[in-house]
């Protein structure tokens, strides 16, 4: 079904003066009163802020909902808590308000307190959440959180629920090439999903005619099939109501997602960090005041008799008394600790303890796979294991096929489509996704190939972000379930886009956890450690070393899994110490039994297999053993992650060093095509060689 727009006003914006109509709908005089009481205290609580502004006490970011009060308290009230999904954004006050965020814990959130409920002072003022009614915690990236509701409803649909994800945001952040993946993704699915776009002309002081192809956002998508688009006056309660119902019945009955567009006006500037006077007519402000939503509806109730000029003084000296009292409460409430600052980046690792024996050795007859092979079985494993896990990417699941390597070759066959399906090629959506999907039950775990190959990642970098720190913003209460499979590294004749290392730039996010194994029982135990393991584990494949002889061992038990942060004695030295991870593990072995047999330099190997965390006790181990520390790896050398190992070496065991720690790495380039000139930037094993030997003759 193609999009179909309704309640179109004659006016550019949909809005019109015109003495405000219920349109027929039946509305109690009760639930009016309800109504009024409601956006009349998100209009004080909202003045409250900018008051606290001015006297610097806090909410040192307040963006006013002023203008959008109409669509955001039936947006409010149409969501049922803790049953639907709620995705609100910076503005959205008055929304988070009516569904059921209190006064007290809004002003919580704007003062930055400990007791604030969505992140406990961790996240900006005026991002509101409350996720044990599940609305949730957003971040301040414009727009990010449409793919986490996508997500959210691609799990409702999948388990078969009836609840809706609601996902909210102003014009310009439609401009955000993640909110047109959310959008097609739902309606190509058609998940139970319901977009509110508000409208209010504009993005910052940048007006919706340098922002949008269409004035009218919605009609950006009315070629779009499955959707319903619904446009309505978004300062008119009523013609919101209507709106939220017609979307809401679309939806339910698993037709698609629903678009509703709703006109609004900004009465205030767009921040208190922005000056609106200097880009906007005096004029034109006042023409904003008249659509005043709160105004429209005292008006309504007045002129049709439904309740009295003293009624409504007595609800609004009501209301004032409430956020008097909770602003007085609040106000007197203890800041974070901070003791406690660093709580919270991220979850705690599976619980060993929990296994038989974790380090269980292979049957003696075990037999040899390689690193691919451990892979693949191990998801098997892991997905027969637990029934709440499910598997997506580019390319993973078509037929016979298992992705560019077949890493994933039989597991849609065994495990359905359902939980092993492909996505489209398009890396924000598959991460953004996976966040999202994850939210519906705490035991489900999303593994995702985020990209084909790891230099593709790029355009999913600001959802990777949003993982990182999710845990982090709603101070422990969330955190993705998520292990991103990548295909990395060079020595394949890839050239660009197809042989960069990233363990280095996924090491600069806190809230990360990046492993690369670069043998075959470690592949497994460190899959089964992410698998068992809430937070977001990225687990780095290099591609080089897949079906190479040298990643074989022998199939390990069931049960094996490697801890993360422990790294792995490859071989014994005495005399120099090279810390390695990733395919440079193995030119660092055949380079100590080369300087064994031709040199007489007995050379210890550490395999790091665990860039974060970081096992710096067996770094430090090693070299106070030997005395010496030669680092290599295989992205380039400058900002290279062994920068961060000589300095923690030469910080914490300086006093033990016979020469200066050295790195080898490969060179400052891009990874060119051709073989020849491949050789010539990525690190070697003769430069592995030729370091060491300099090294050892310090």
């Amino acid at each position: 079904m193609a999009g179909k727009e309704i309640n179109t006003k004659t006016t550019p914006d949909v809005r019109s003066l015109e003495p405000l109509s219920d349109h027929g709908i039946s509305v109690h005089t009760k639930t009016l009163t309800r109504w009024y009481q409601l956006i009349h205290l998100g209009r004080l609580v909202d003045l409250r802020a900018a008051t606290y502004v001015r006297q610097a006490k806090g909410w040192s970011y307040h963006s006013s909902c002023a203008g959008h009060e109409g669509i955001q308290l039936i947006l409010g009230l149409s969501f049922r808590q803790g049953k639907d999904f709620l995705f609100p954004y910076y503005r959205d006050m008055m929304t988070c308000l009516a569904a059921g965020v209190s006064v007290q814990e809004v002003i919580e959130n704007g003062l930055s307190k400990a007791s604030d409920v969505g992140s406990g002072g961790r996240h900006m003022s005026n991002h509101i959440s409350k996720p044990s009614i599940r609305v949730q915690n957003v971040s301040s990236a414009t727009g990010s959180h449409g793919l986490h509701a996508v997500g959210v409803a691609r799990a409702i649909k999948s388990y078969n629920g009836d609840e809706v994800a609601f996902a909210s945001f102003g014009d310009s952040a439609v401009s955000e090439g993640f909110v047109y993946e959310a959008i097609s993704g739902a309606a190509r699915e058609k998940l139970p999903v319901i977009f509110v776009i508000q409208n209010n002309r504009y993005g910052i002081s940048v007006p919706i005619q340098e922002q949008s192809a269409n004035e009218i956002v919605s009609e950006n998508f009315v070629g779009f099939k499955n959707i319903k688009i619904v446009n309505c006056d978004g300062t008119n309660v009523f013609d919101c109501w209507g709106a939220l119902q017609a979307a809401l019945d679309y939806v339910k009955s698993g037709e698609g997602p629903s678009i509703i567009h709703a006109s609004c006006v900004r009465i205030n500037s767009h921040s208190n960090s922005d000056r609106q006077e200097l880009y906007r007519a005096p004029e034109e402000l006042a023409e904003a005041q008249r659509f005043d939503p709160v105004q429209r509806l005292r008006r309504y109730l007045l002129t049709e008799g439904e309740i009295s000029e003293a009624e409504i003084k007595l609800i609004e000296d009501k209301n004032s008394e409430l956020v008097e009292s909770a602003a007085a409460h609040v106000e007197a409430e203890p800041d974070p600790d901070p003791a406690t600052a660093l709580l919270h980046v991220i979850p705690p690792a599976y619980d060993l303890a929990q296994e038989d024996d974790p380090r269980a050795q292979q049957a003696p007859d075990a037999p040899m796979f390689t690193l691919r092979e451990a892979i693949t079985e191990t998801l098997k494993e892991e997905f027969r294991r637990n029934e709440n896990t499910f598997l997506w990417g580019q390319d993973v699941a078509s037929k016979e096929k298992g992705g560019v390597f077949n890493v994933t070759k039989g597991m849609q066959a065994e495990f359905g489509h359902r939980r092993v399906f492909n996505a489209p090629i398009a890396e924000d959506f598959i991460v953004g996704t996976a966040n999202g999907f994850s939210r519906y039950r705490k035991d489900i775990w999303v593994v995702i190939e985020g990209a084909q190959f790891a230099d593709y990642l790029w355009p999913a970098m600001e959802q990777l972000i949003e993982c990182s720190h999710e845990y982090y913003r709603t101070n422990g209460q969330f955190a993705p379930n998520i292990v991103m499979r990548l295909a990395s590294g060079g020595y394949i004749g890839g050239g660009l886009y197809h042989s960069q290392s990233l363990d280095a730039t996924f090491a600069t996010m806190p809230g990360l956890r990046v492993v690369m194994p670069s043998f075959a029982d470690d592949a497994v135990g460190l899959m089964r450690m992410g698998m068992h393991s809430r937070g977001f584990t990225i687990y780095i494949e290099n591609k080089f070393l897949y079906n190479q002889f040298f990643t074989k061992t022998p199939r390990p038990s069931p049960n094996h899994i490697v801890p993360f942060g422990k790294a792995r004695l490859r071989r014994e030295g005495s005399d120099l110490s090279i810390v390695a991870w990733g395919t440079p593990v193995h030119y660092a072995i055949r380079v100590a039994n080369k300087m064994a047999d031709e040199h007489g330099v007995d050379v210890e190997v550490l395999d790091l297999r665990s860039i974060n965390p970081l096992d710096t006790e067996a770094i430090l181990t090693t070299v106070r053993k030997t005395g010496r520390l030669l680092v290599a790896h295989e992205h380039p050398l400058f900002g290279g992650f062994g920068g961060e190992v000589a300095s923690l070496v030469t910080e914490n065991a300086f006093q033990y060093l016979d020469a200066p720690p050295m790195r080898v790495a490969s060179k400052n380039c891009p990874v060119p095509f051709a073989r020849v000139l491949e050789h010539a930037v990525l690190v070697q094993e003769d430069d592995i060689l030729q370091a060491a030997l300099k090294l050892a003759a310090f």
